[in-house]
């Protein structure tokens, strides 16, 4: 049983790690594992330093190119279909691979109707500059500008509105120029940065320091496969997961992150009512309720090493009347201390998408969530808006202003990266000065 005082203590870990309290009030705290913990602490001290651990690679990746199941017919008038491909930021030299996902930017359809990605291949260098290989979109050959933006000679302070800003940029938390770059440009440092990890990857101690280096907290998604294997890998299906294949992988985060200490957001296996990642029910071989099994297993294996200091984001993708319902994906409350949504506006960039407003995108599964999920702070994981079909200016803005009047939501994320279409805040001059005036006027109390 979960005594008082660690329920206390595991309350002001979220508060401080979302803004409610400041930092110093809530020092890392080993709390008292959920149920099932006693299980997974004799996991644990059963487990081998090898097994299941997985080689972990630098080499630059392939990215896979995926065929949409049949059964899934894109929308033009459906919000929020996620993005099909984030690029690594915790390896420079490693490239996260493409999935295709309904209604994706680089769906092409062929004449026995399916629907095959047309991925883009991405390169990040040390120092995070990042340039694009070739597709089938024009401009998407040429490499992406790597001046950088003026950098104050103060870096901007991290804003303390109620609503957090947090950035993921294609170099990550070791990006320094980059990250200076955007601050300078948004007046304000993200005060979380967040960045995707597969289960190949060490525990990125040098990206935690390097993101509380800079006043912020590390949001971590981490990622159960093999990035380039595409949805269909069935070594990383959950069942195995929950049968202990990775437990030795699983554990050794656990305990790293312990030692590490600072608060840290987790968010394990994200998006996964859609069909295009490995972890999700209904692929890979995964029947109902597999996802929610391999969570737990998960959570009690990095609860039993002691890692307190964890918090666990459970994110899915903001829904089509296609996907199955939060309920049936949802950890439990035990399991899960923030909750969170990935949308975006894809405007008209593709022939399967209109202009989509923020309340429009967010305002029904934002209720779904919270009957899912009542009582617990929500964030938004990913977000941000094409330039084609409208104003994208007026979104920022908007965005801001609808997610700063949610009283229960308390960050919003900006994925920051030239993709399938950019996405970036300063995709335009008009863009970047109105998130930036957005930003500076949210209510600060």
């Amino acid at each position: 049983m979960i005594t008082t005082s660690a329920r206390i203590a595991a309350a002001a870990v979220v508060l401080a790690l979302l803004g409610a309290v400041p930092a110093a009030a809530a020092p890392p705290t080993a709390t008292t594992p959920p149920p099932a913990a006693a299980a997974a602490k004799r996991i644990l001290a059963s487990a081998s330093a090898t097994q299941g651990a997985p080689t972990v690679t630098t080499g630059s990746t392939g990215r896979a190119t995926t065929t949409k199941p049949s059964t899934t017919k894109p929308s033009t008038t459906k919000p929020g279909t996620a993005k099909a491909t984030k690029p690594s930021t915790t390896n420079p030299s490693t490239t996260k691979p493409s999935t295709t996902k309904p209604g994706t930017a680089k769906a092409t359809k062929t004449t026995a109707g399916t629907t095959t990605a047309t991925t883009t291949k991405a390169t990040v260098t040390a120092t995070g500059t990042r340039t694009t290989g070739t597709a089938k979109k024009p401009g998407k050959g040429q490499p992406v500008p790597t001046e950088p933006l003026p950098v104050p000679t103060t870096p901007p302070v991290t804003a303390t509105a109620p609503l957090r800003f947090g950035l993921m940029t294609p170099g990550g938390p070791l990006a320094t120029a980059e990250l200076d770059a955007a601050a300078a440009t948004l007046g304000e440092s993200p005060s979380i940065l967040m960045w995707y990890a597969d289960f190949q990857q060490a525990p990125p101690i040098a990206e935690l320091d390097a993101t509380v280096a800079r006043g912020a907290t590390p949001l971590v998604t981490w990622e159960p496969w093999l990035w380039g294997g595409g949805a269909v890998q069935p070594e990383y299906a959950s069942d195995r997961i929950t049968a202990g294949a990775f437990d030795a992988h699983i554990a050794s985060w656990g305990r790293a992150l312990a030692a590490w200490g600072k608060p840290v957001l987790l968010r394990y296996g994200h998006e996964m009512n859609g069909p295009w990642y490995p972890w999700s029910d209904g692929v890979n071989g995964n029947g109902t309720g597999d996802y929610v099994a391999a969570w737990r297993h998960v959570h009690d294996l990095v609860a039993a090493t002691g890692a307190g200091n964890v918090q666990w984001v459970w994110s899915p993708n903001v829904p089509d009347a296609q996907m199955p319902a939060f309920s049936t994906l949802y950890p439990g409350s035990s399991y899960v201390d923030v909750v969170a949504l990935d949308g975006y506006n894809w405007g008209t960039s593709t022939s399967w998408s209109s202009w989509t407003s923020p309340s429009a995108l967010f305002g029904g599964p934002l209720q779904q969530l919270r009957a899912v999920a009542p009582g617990k702070p929500i964030m938004i994981g990913e977000t941000s808006s094409a330039e084609a079909g409208g104003d994208k200016a007026a979104w920022s803005r908007d965005l801001i202003a609808y997610l700063s009047a949610q009283p229960d939501v308390t960050a919003v994320v900006w994925f920051n990266v030239d993709k399938e279409t950019d996405w970036r805040f300063d995709s335009s001059p008009a863009a970047a000065t109105s998130l930036r005036e957005a930003l500076a006027t949210r209510s600060r109390t």
